[in-house]
């Protein structure tokens, strides 16, 4: 497989009740690294990735209390991207994802098997995405995106 399978978090800010249980999940769990925090330990940075700052920021202040670990994992395909949804310790919906070769009409959502290689996981997903309406290669879609946008730029 020519595409390298890379999962993002995009930029979100969470309020928290416990700090160092939540910091402990998203360093341990999830890989992530703090990048920076507030000299009196009241925020969090975290980062996957050199290029961004901070990809999480985690600030106490959250008022309900919560019993909830990493749980709920669904694993989904959106055509475009795959995905694994879950729950943070405090119940927080997330979404980890790579993005696919793919576009597809959206909304679009199916099962997809973590279990299988990254080989059949690809040749599978492409085959059932040709399936769907809207099918094209993503840079064919971002180039008709791109024309759309400048065209109103234009107007």
């Amino acid at each position: 497989m020519s595409q390298e399978i890379s999962p993002r978090l995009s930029h979100v800010g969470i309020y928290v009740t416990d700090l160092p249980k939540m910091k402990d999940f998203y360093t341990g769990v999830l890989g992530f690294v703090v990048s920076d925090a507030a000299p009196d330990g009241r925020i969090t940075f975290l980062s996957r990735n050199p290029s961004d700052h901070h990809q999480v920021v985690l600030v106490p202040g959250r008022k309900t209390e919560r019993d909830a670990g990493c749980q709920g994992l669904r694993p989904v395909s959106h055509g475009n991207a795959w995905s694994i949804y879950f729950q943070d310790p405090e119940g927080n919906r997330i979404e980890m994802f790579c993005d696919t070769p793919w576009y597809v009409s959206q909304p679009c959502g199916f099962e997809i098997n973590l279990d299988k290689s990254e080989d059949e996981l690809y040749r599978e997903t492409e085959a059932h995405c040709r399936t769907l309406p809207g099918f094209k290669p993503m840079e064919e879609w971002r180039a008709e995106i791109s024309r759309k946008i400048a065209e109103k730029l234009e107007a």
